[in-house]
């Protein structure tokens, strides 16, 4: 039987800053952005835009499509949770309607939450073939003012419907995974900014992808020259690259670099326009690799590296689907990207400094001009409404 990714679709928010008005602001040469990290944008979330409504805007378009009843669970990954003790997924639940008789969870392991997600609904549909699985994976990436992982901002969110016979990918069993007590990136409860040593976390991060490919070569067989197309976890889109060159020299392969750049490219294109997203980011580089690709690859094998700081990171691939184009929403992600609005750097301030509120009663003025924005919160209870739009 196969299991895997039935329908795919992305969101992200209504506002860009460019790394161009903020390297003006800053009187850096914008080079360091464009050529040093591979970013050109961020996406900015409105004070009114949180994981919640990214997650809704994202999944509403796979609901249109499907009997949304017959959803029997929402798999909910973040490292940007709204609540300490309530899911995310359960106030995205409420506000997509969604039937009661469903299950309700939220993942958090930084980065690679999703990656565990998409997992577990692999598993819930292998053991019961009925199941449809909702996953998110959402995240706001929020930064101290003046560090160096301000410019790396972004956020976004990904809805995937795991369902048996899939039509876009087929996830094979078999994966490598690794686990690390380090501490290369971290936010305590009592703040609402991540914490990061970035040299440590790319070492890091380099380390586990070379550990968990001795793990997966060793439990699947396969080989570097079975995969065709390989998408990484991109926290900025350099890392991308330096991923796969590591890769490469692992896995002690010779590539042209037209074919080094065939095997990665298109699934930055976004990433580079969007930035960071955490869990949602390597799902995000699929979706690129999927939309920006020319050629079909049904039947083509991808991979997926998946890396959480802290950390845990797992190497999996899936089979791209005969008829996979049929499905894809391509028109809508790229519509969405074009939409969206620049911020000058006082407007990037003015949401940077309300972005997360949390006080006890607040109204939001409407910002967000998508289809689900939060509306408020009145006595600690986050509050969420649909647009008329």
């Amino acid at each position: 039987m196969k299991v895997g990714i039935d329908l795919l679709h992305f969101a992200t928010a209504n506002y860009y800053l460019g790394l161009d008005t903020f390297a003006a602001e800053k009187n850096i040469d914008v080079d360091k952005f464009y050529v040093g990290i591979g970013q050109e944008k961020m996406s900015i979330a409105s004070p009114d835009e949180d994981i919640v409504s990214l997650a809704a805007k994202a999944a509403a378009p796979i609901l249109q499509k499907i009997n949304s009843s017959e959803i029997s669970a929402v798999l909910f990954a973040t490292e940007s949770g709204v609540d300490q003790s309530k899911s995310a997924g359960v106030f995205l639940h409420g506000l997509l309607n969604l039937s009661n008789r469903c299950r309700v969870v939220e993942f958090k392991q930084a980065c690679y939450a999703g990656a565990a997600a998409l997992q577990m609904a692999t598993a819930l549909v292998k053991a019961n073939p009925k199941e449809k699985i909702l996953v998110i994976a959402a995240d706001v990436a929020k930064y101290d003012l003046e560090t160096s992982g301000e410019a790396t901002q972004g956020c976004g969110a990904v809805a995937m419907l795991v369902t048996e016979s899939p039509r876009i990918l087929e996830i094979e069993p078999g994966s490598g995974y690794y686990t690390d007590d380090v501490m290369d990136f971290w936010r305590p409860n009592s703040r609402t900014t991540a914490l990061v040593d970035g040299k440590y976390s790319t070492k890091v991060y380099l380390n586990s992808l070379k550990q968990v490919w001795e793990h997966f070569t060793e439990s699947t067989g396969k080989s570097f020259t079975d995969i065709d197309y390989f998408c990484y976890h991109i926290p900025f889109t350099k890392m991308a690259e330096k991923a796969h060159q590591t890769l490469v020299r692992k896995a002690g392969v010779k590539l042209t670099q037209a074919q080094f750049e065939a095997q990665t490219l298109p699934g930055q294109l976004y990433n580079r326009i969007i930035g960071n997203s955490y869990s949602a980011s390597l799902f995000i580089s699929f979706i690129s690799l999927l939309d920006n690709l020319t050629s079909n690859i049904e039947n083509k094998r991808v991979s997926f590296f998946s890396y959480g700081s802290g950390c845990v990171a797992e190497f999996f691939t899936g089979v791209m689907q005969p008829g996979y184009q049929s499905v894809l929403m391509t028109e809508k992600h790229k519509a969405q990207i074009d939409k969206r609005t620049p911020l000058t750097y006082i407007q990037y301030l003015e949401f940077h400094q309300q972005m997360g509120a949390s006080d006890e009663n607040i109204v939001l003025n409407i910002n967000n001009y998508g289809p689900y924005r939060l509306a408020g919160i009145k006595d600690h209870k986050r509050y969420y409404e649909k647009m008329d739009n």
